[in-house]
């Protein structure tokens, strides 16, 4: 069995995802390389936001894409999703049923080990 770590298997999904589907975006807590959201950014600059240290304004854009029609997937660690970005989540998507499930959120440091659909 071949087997791979869990970020590449995440970036290759990525690229056939933006391939089949023109509405996916992709937006970054400036760990592109880290998460393997890098490969999408190549292929598909249009669709790669690189937010930077900003979690909280990274979950607002993406709560915006997905209020247009766009599939956001929001790409950082756990520990900084799940703490600085709390608040948007809950309050301006949850609360406001903004994603429709079409809000994606993943993080890559095991303590979250699945897509969260939102």
């Amino acid at each position: 069995m071949i087997t791979k770590p869990t970020r590449d298997g995440f970036g290759e999904g990525l690229l056939e995802l933006g391939k089949t589907n023109k509405n996916v975006y992709v937006l970054s807590g400036d760990l592109a390389d880290s998460t393997r959201a890098e490969w999408f950014g190549k292929s598909y600059p249009e669709r790669f936001l690189n937010m930077g240290i900003a979690e909280q304004d990274m979950v607002g854009m993406a709560a915006g894409l997905a209020m247009e029609g766009k599939i956001p997937f929001v790409c950082s660690f756990s520990c900084f999703i799940t703490t600085r970005a709390y608040d948007q989540i809950r309050v301006s998507v949850c609360y406001n049923n903004i994603g429709n499930g079409n809000l994606n959120v993943k993080d890559l440091t095991g303590l979250l080990p699945r897509l969260w659909r939102i």
